[in-house]
């Protein structure tokens, strides 16, 4: 077999022109596919990391039936202090957890003594919502830039605060309806203007956990939900189906499930423009494959038709139809390897550059982000195995072609 590959590589190196543009072909192919994953890659981890890092969290616990419902924020789907309490101590013992945070969400009417309109509240303890959450003070544009949001403070969305001409510093009232209908209202202190995620839009203010319970009237707390932060990102499925999984015996008085677990994939429309960069990049790769395969054979079948005299040489003095078939193949992983090994060294350095040059953009409300081209090394191997397997096959036709020829028609060819 050594044998073979030397003499598959003497045959290349026959025809250098040949040999080096079919190389360089399938390495600019392996390039642009790099260039590709790596900065749409880049792309799809940021705007997860928006999603995730300054509202959702990496995943929610709710009880169940709230996600279907919570358009209408439902108090009446709450978790309660011993469910909550159940769920907590659970959490606490798993390792994978980096931070959690209880929110308790409703709706409620907001006025500034002369304009009023309606808001959706998250009542949080700050300490623990910036641990799960992390890019949550970054959005706030105005007040406090370090979290800070004590009693008695609300941060209000940038629409609202526009709109009502709001400024820090100023007083609003929040009213709102609790679970059995009577209404209450408190005095807020405007300490931050949130910046929306997803754009100007967006209605979403936050006080001080006891400050929702004063609002609502809770004896004890009631959560809507949990965020929950991972220490690894790359085991959330993982941890979503052992969750789930956990979780699955816990039941309420009617004996059916209490708890359900969603991660940011179930609850974020972002997720179908993630799903649409993996189906672009599929196709992205099925264009190389398709460069890859239609250059090889090309090459290959250009060589089995210039060395019909040399195979029907070869072949009257004995060499086996399996030892030319092999012969051909072994040209054609050459030229895949070849163009591979190249690519790859080109792509790791174009990125290099690529991130060396801080290349900046923005997204949504988001300025200022830096391009962080990564690429994996499991998306390296992925493509280097497909140009190479590829390369086998496409070489695969015109080595059976060669290695079926008649000696003695294949000498008298001119």
């Amino acid at each position: 077999m050594l044998n073979l590959f030397k003499i598959a590589v003497r045959n290349l190196l026959r025809y250098k022109r040949r040999t080096l543009l079919t190389a360089s072909l399938i390495s600019l192919g392996v390039v642009f596919v790099l260039l590709f994953v790596s900065v749409t890659g880049s792309f799809k981890s940021m705007m997860i990391g928006q999603m995730t890092d300054s509202m959702l969290g990496h995943l929610q616990v709710h009880r169940k039936g709230y996600l279907a419902a919570i358009d209408n924020l439902p108090l009446n789907l709450n978790l309660k202090t011993p469910s909550y309490r159940k769920l907590e101590k659970i959490l606490s013992q798993r390792p994978e957890v980096e931070s959690y945070s209880p929110r308790i969400k409703f709706g409620g009417m907001f006025s500034t003594f002369v304009e009023t309109t309606n808001i959706r509240l998250n009542g949080v303890y700050p300490d623990l919502e910036l641990k799960t959450v992390p890019l949550l003070a970054s959005r706030v544009t105005d007040g406090a830039d370090d979290g800070t949001l004590n009693k008695g403070e609300i941060w209000v969305p940038e629409l609202m605060a526009k709109s009502m001409k709001l400024s820090v510093g100023d007083t609003v009232v929040i009213v709102a309806t609790n679970q059995d209908g009577s209404v209450n209202g408190k005095q807020f202190g405007v300490s931050g203007v949130l910046e929306s995620v997803t754009g100007p839009g967006g209605r979403d203010g936050y006080i001080h956990i006891e400050d929702a319970m004063d609002v609502l009237r809770m004896s004890e707390m009631e959560v809507s939900e949990i965020a929950i932060r991972l220490k690894d990102f790359g085991r959330l499925h993982a941890f979503t189906e052992d969750l789930s999984a956990l979780l699955a015996g816990e039941r309420n008085n009617q004996g059916k499930p209490l708890f359900e677990v969603h991660n940011w994939e179930s609850l974020s429309p972002f997720y179908n423009i993630a799903r649409l960069i993996d189906i672009m990049t599929f196709f992205i790769k099925l264009m190389l494959i398709a460069v890859v395969l239609i250059s090889i054979m090309n090459v290959m079948i250009m060589a089995v038709y210039e060395r019909i005299r040399e195979i029907g040489t070869i072949a009257a003095i004995g060499t086996l139809p399996g030892k030319i078939l092999s012969l051909f193949v072994l040209e054609g992983l050459s030229l895949g390897f070849l163009g591979v090994v190249t690519g790859n060294i080109l792509g790791y350095f174009i990125i290099a550059v690529l991130n060396a040059s801080k290349i900046s953009f923005n997204f949504g409300r988001q300025t200022g982000l830096v391009l962080s081209a990564n690429i994996d090394w499991m998306d390296m191997l992925t493509i280097s195995v497909i140009v190479i397997l590829i390369s086998v096959v496409a070489s695969l036709q015109p080595a059976l072609k060669a290695s079926k020829m008649d000696p003695i028609n294949a000498l008298r060819h001119v």
